[in-house]
């Protein structure tokens, strides 16, 4: 089965067609810059524009970078704050001209990973975080999603977690690996306060460099390992609600359990038309 999948960041948008059954992609993303200003009409002309270049007319899922309740945007830290409150559904749908599911940036990136990629078959507590231009997170127990948890805004030394740890804040900064590496550690042991996941996946665009920063991160007691997926888990987790065809497998159990609920709940399944 095949759904399109559109991921909205506040420095890109991007989208392609995905086989929701293996998780692949099956075209080269398109990839267009979040317009500036960003608001609600401005962010659903560029959605448009990504659908129609692949010539895309079915289901459809879209991710947004805050809380979604209901199809409805409750948050809006990292684009135009006109989105708070705007029913994104219906704004979606009559830009694509079809249903639409519109969830979590963070939580499709997590539904993702969790059905292929690094969390496939974790047991336990699962933390996905996505570095890119805020921090981006999606909590899972027992192969259930807990929808909008949002943990970038925490406070650390008196300012959101993000503006220190995520990967817009190393380039602000011009911060090297250590540098940042030391402000993301500082980040996940607060988290892990709170949480105390058994594993931390590394997600974002800056996940592609794993390999410079994820080993020193050395202040942590949970596993922390890459997204497998990278920058391309929200496309296929937008796609993934736009099914409602997300299962994770409970090792522990032995069983599937469904997410698709949890999308719902973040989304309610985009019922506008």
């Amino acid at each position: 089965m095949q759904a399109f999948g559109i991921d909205i960041g506040g420095s890109g948008i991007k989208g392609a067609p995905v086989d929701v059954a293996t998780g692949k992609m099956l075209a080269d993303r398109n990839k267009i810059l979040t317009p500036r200003p960003s608001t609600p009409e401005a962010v659903a002309d560029v959605v448009r524009e990504v659908a129609r270049s692949f010539g895309w007319k079915g289901l459809t899922g879209i991710t947004f970078p805050g809380v979604v309740t209901g199809g409805t945007i409750r948050t809006a830290a990292n684009v135009d704050k006109s989105w708070i409150g705007t029913d994104a559904a219906r704004l979606f749908s009559k830009a694509v001209g079809g249903d639409v599911a519109v969830l979590n940036d963070a939580d499709a990136a997590g539904i993702a990973e969790m059905m292929f990629g690094a969390g496939k078959g974790e047991r336990g507590t699962v933390l996905m975080l996505t570095f890119g231009t805020g921090i981006g997170s999606a909590l899972f127990t027992g192969g259930l999603l807990v929808p909008n948890t949002e943990f970038g805004h925490l406070e650390i030394r008196g300012k959101d977690a993000e503006s220190r740890a995520s990967e817009r804040g190393k380039t602000e900064h011009g911060w090297g690996w250590k540098e940042w590496a030391q402000r993301v550690d500082e980040y996940l042991q607060r988290v892990e306060a709170l949480v105390s996941p058994d594993l931390i996946i590394a997600g974002g665009g800056i996940s592609k460099e794993s390999e410079k920063w994820v080993p020193l991160l050395t202040g942590v007691r949970a596993r922390i390992v890459p997204a497998t997926l990278q920058n391309d888990a929200g496309i296929v987790g937008a796609a993934m609600a736009a099914t409602g065809m997300g299962t994770t497998r409970t090792t522990d159990a032995g069983t599937e359990a469904s997410v698709t609920a949890a999308v719902a709940a973040a989304s309610a399944a985009a019922t506008a038309k």
